[in-house]
């Protein structure tokens, strides 16, 4: 949260956090119906919600910020990258589609990691980097059912080489399997492991970007027909 504060601060005087209260990864687009939400503020202008990213966004536009809705909402910065099939997964996406839904211009960010061996997160690249991509963003607009993912590569400030608009790209990973292990009280629990090999992306794409220092923004729609699987169906 840190760093998207200073990154949102440097973009406007007129910020509102409204953020989970803890770990959401890989929650992806859920939302809480089964249970109540939970928030209640921090310290002025900063909330948190016991829930998902989604949920998040909704009480925010709902409740927290309904007399004033923001311009713009960003999402993260995520601690990892959200890159490929992996945006599927991936809370800090699902926040900001659900913000484009809702009518609000929306941003994911995510910050890579493992992919230039660093042992640690390069976040002063993020402070440093993001908000003239946003601003340079912003001045170009993008159609309103778009949310825009932004990735930022795991290199120094210094070593960031632009900014590449990108598709999103595929890459060999998997599952890699499961450690299971016998409970105490009978039966097995299992911690799902999973693996990501580097492989050699290609151009244009989002890992690509990644792979060679490069900002990466991917325009995204939550429209997932395939037209062209849709138009050889229907002819048949």
């Amino acid at each position: 949260m840190t760093a998207m504060r200073t990154i949102a601060a440097a973009l406007s005087d007129d910020v509102t956090v409204v953020a989970p209260d803890d770990n959401q990864s890989a929650v992806g687009r859920s939302l809480s119906l089964h249970e109540p939400v939970t928030q209640y503020r921090v310290e002025p202008d900063v909330y948190a919600v016991r829930g998902t990213p989604t949920d998040c966004v909704v009480v925010a536009l709902k409740h927290v910020m309904a007399d004033t809705p923001p311009d713009l909402i960003l999402s993260g910065v995520n601690a990892g990258q959200n890159l490929a099939e992996d945006l599927t997964f991936s809370g800090t996406v699902a926040g900001a589609l659900m913000g484009t839904q809702m009518g609000i211009p929306s941003i994911a960010l995510s910050l890579a990691r493992g992919f230039q061996g660093a042992r640690s997160l390069p976040w002063n690249t993020a402070t440093a980097c993001a908000p003239d991509a946003i601003r340079d963003l912003l001045a170009r607009g993008w159609p309103k059912p778009i949310t825009l993912n932004l990735n930022i590569p795991d290199v120094p400030s210094d070593g960031v080489k632009g900014l590449q608009y990108t598709r999103q790209g595929a890459r060999d990973h998997r599952m890699v399997g499961l450690d299971t292990r016998d409970h105490p009280r009978g039966g097995n629990y299992h911690w799902l492991l999973y693996g990501a090999d580097k492989s050699e992306p290609e151009a244009g794409t989002d890992l690509r970007a990644i792979y060679d220092g490069y900002i990466s923004v991917t325009p995204l729609m939550t429209d997932l027909t395939d037209t062209d699987s849709l138009a050889a169906l229907s002819s048949g």
